[in-house]
Formats: structure tokens, C-alpha cells, sequence
């Protein structure tokens, strides 16, 4: 395939999913088009802030991620790192503090 007939498609495909267009694609797929997916990386201290940013203890901020509080706790101590949807989770939160705000009841 040229190189800026790879380009079009690897845009059209991006921007249907920034679009929210629902796809069909699968990981091969976009490999086939060049097609990365940003790695999260999150750090004790990030983790840290993100909760002090949403103004929540460890307890709740847990609930909020269904977690348990301890995974909060050793996350924030360094001593285990969160993994697959639940580092995407915390990024959201990091990008948007409110948007997990309907979980919870008042």
C-alpha cells in the first residue's frame, strides 16, 4: 500500500473513533493500519493528586473505582501500579475529576 494512501486511512479510521463512530476493528486490524494506541503511564504521585483532585478519601475514591481500598492505599505508596481499564479510568479522571460524579449518591 503507498505510504500516503496508508496516511488517509490511518486519519479516516482515527478520526472515526474520536468521532465516536462505532467500529468493527480488530487489534490486528489496526496494526494492519499503523494504528497505535497510546500507552498510560501513571505514577504513585499522580495517582495521588488525581484523588486529592476529586476531593475524595482513599475509601470512597476506591468505591468510586470499584477497588479496594487497600489497591487505593499501595497504589499511592508505590508498591503496586494499576492495570488495563483501571489505568484508562484514572487518566479519565485525571482529564475530567467530575465525570465519575454520577455514582455517587447524595
Amino acid at each position: 500500500m503507498r505510504k500516503t494512501m496508508k496516511e488517509s486511512i490511518q486519519s479516516t479510521v482515527q478520526d472515526m473513533l474520536n468521532s465516536d463512530l462505532k467500529t468493527s476493528f480488530s487489534k490486528k486490524d489496526f496494526n494492519e493500519m499503523g494504528i497505535e494506541f497510546s500507552e498510560i503511564r501513571i505514577s504513585s504521585e499522580e495517582i495521588k493528586a488525581i484523588r486529592k483532585k476529586t476531593k475524595l478519601s482513599q475509601a470512597v475514591f476506591a468505591r468510586l473505582l470499584n477497588v479496594s481500598p487497600s489497591s487505593v492505599r499501595q497504589w499511592e505508596q508505590g508498591k503496586r501500579i494499576p492495570t488495563g481499564s483501571t489505568k484508562v479510568l484514572l487518566d479519565l479522571i485525571n482529564k475530567s475529576p467530575h465525570i465519575l460524579d454520577y455514582r455517587i449518591n447524595s
